[in-house]
C-alpha cells in the first residue's frame, strides 16, 4: 500500500543509488511506498545541470544533497505559518545557524524570519555582532564569521585606464538605463572563477542575474573564448531559443580573453538571429559587475583561492550554486535569490 509521506535524506540517498542502478521511477516509488508523482517531483527538486565536455550538452543529474537544500529552502519560504522552533533558545539558534549555514548574523535574522521563528527576546543585527565581539556566545567568534566580522569596503574607483586591446563588442556606456537600474528582469553579468595555478585550466563560468541576484554556475574545462560560447550554447539548447532570449536578454562581461568572441556569444545556435546582447565593462572597473564580484566572494567561501577546480565535482559546484541562491538576502527583504527568480519567471508565464 502506498502512503503519503515527506521524503527524508535517507530516502534521497536511496533514490540516488537506485537511479544509478538503472531502476525506473515507478519501481523506486514502489520500494519507497509512495506515489510515483512524489518521486518525479523529488527528481526535479534534486536535479542540476552537468556540462558534458565531450558532447557539450547539459545533462540533468540527481543529487540528494541539493534536493535536501531545496526542500529546506521551500520550508523557509512558507514563512511564519510553520512556527517551528519555539522550544529553541535564541543563542543556540544563532550559533547553530551561523555554523551550519555558513552565514552572517544578518542572514541568521533572515533565516529566522523566513522560518517563522519566535523567541522570547528580540535582538537587532548590530547587537548580535556586538555579542559575538564580546564573547557572549560559546561556539562562535568573529573569526567564525564569513568576513571575520569585518565590513566590506566600498569599491575604490580608479581612473579608467586605456584597455590593452579594444573591447570585442558594445561598450557598457551604451547599456540602456533599465539594465543599469536593475528594474527589468533578464540582464546578467558573467565572469570566470579559477585557481590561478598554471597546472589547472578548469574554471567556473559564473552568470548573475542583476535584478534577482540568482546564479548559474557551470564547471568548464578551460577559459577559452570558444568554451564560453559552447557553454552558452548548451544553456540555449536546454531552454530553447525563445525561452533563452526571454531569460538572458543581455550579458555584461569584462575584457577577458574568454569573452572575446562577442558575435558568437550573441548569435543563437538554434535559429538564424541574435539570442542576447553583450556589453563590455571598462578596464580595471570591477564595480561595473558588482553583483558578479559579490557572488564570487561567496563562491570563495566554499572554494578558497588556489582551489584546483579539476578536483571539484559538478555536484559540489551545483551544491554551492544552490547554497548561494537559497541564501537570505537583505536587499530582498530576506527572501532568497531563488525565490525572487521564480517569482520573475512566474510573472513572465515561465517555469524554472
Amino acid at each position: 500500500m502506498r502512503v503519503f509521506k515527506h521524503l527524508n535524506f535517507t530516502d534521497r540517498l536511496r533514490i540516488e543509488k537506485w537511479k544509478k542502478e538503472g531502476m525506473r521511477t515507478r519501481e523506486i516509488a514502489e520500494k519507497l511506498r509512495v506515489d510515483p508523482s512524489t518521486v518525479y517531483r523529488e527528481l526535479k527538486r534534486g536535479s542540476y545541470d552537468r556540462l558534458n565536455g565531450t558532447t557539450w550538452e547539459l545533462i540533468q543529474t540527481y543529487s540528494p544533497d541539493i534536493a535536501e537544500q531545496r526542500y529546506q529552502a521551500n520550508l523557509r519560504e512558507k514563512g511564519p505559518g510553520l512556527k517551528i522552533g519555539k522550544d529553541h533558545e535564541l543563542a543556540a539558534y544563532i550559533e547553530r545557524t551561523i555554523v551550519e549555514q555558513d552565514c552572517s548574523p544578518a542572514a541568521v535574522y533572515g533565516y529566522a524570519m523566513e522560518q517563522g521563528k519566535v523567541f522570547k527576546t528580540h535582538i537587532s543585527i548590530p547587537t548580535i555582532y556586538n555579542y559575538i565581539k564580546k564573547g557572549v556566545f560559546l561556539n562562535i567568534t568573529q573569526e567564525a564569521l564569513p568576513r571575520h566580522g569585518v565590513h566590506k569596503n566600498e569599491y575604490k574607483k580608479v581612473k579608467k585606464k586605456k584597455a590593452a586591446r579594444a573591447p570585442a563588442g558594445e561598450s557598457i556606456e551604451k547599456r540602456p538605463e533599465e539594465i543599469q537600474s536593475r528594474e527589468e528582469f533578464g540582464h546578467w553579468e558573467m565572469d570566470t572563477v579559477y585557481s590561478g595555478k598554471k597546472k589547472s585550466t578548469t574554471a567556473l563560468l559564473v552568470l548573475t542575474e542583476r535584478k534577482t541576484r540568482n546564479e548559474k554556475i557551470i564547471l568548464v574545462p578551460n577559459r577559452r573564448a570558444e568554451t564560453t560560447v559552447r557553454a552558452l550554447d548548451a544553456i540555449e539548447r536546454k531552454l530553447g531559443a525563445e525561452k533563452f532570449g526571454t531569460i538572458y536578454k543581455s550579458i555584461t562581461v569584462d575584457n577577458g580573453t574568454e569573452f572575446a568572441m562577442a558575435d558568437e556569444i550573441e548569435r543563437s545556435c538554434l535559429i538564424d538571429g541574435q539570442r542576447t546582447k553583450v556589453y563590455y565593462c571598462h578596464p580595471y572597473s570591477s564595480w561595473e559587475r558588482g553583483s558578479n564580484e559579490n557572488v564570487n566572494g561567496m563562491i570563495r567561501r566554499k572554494h578558497p583561492k588556489g582551489t584546483d577546480f579539476s578536483k571539484v565535482t559538478p555536484e559540489e559546484i551545483a551544491a554551492t550554486e544552490a547554497w548561494i541562491n537559497n541564501y537570505p538576502r537583505k536587499i530582498h527583504g530576506y527572501k532568497s535569490a531563488a525565490a525572487m527568480f521564480r517569482q520573475c519567471l512566474r510573472e513572465l508565464g515561465l517555469t524554472a
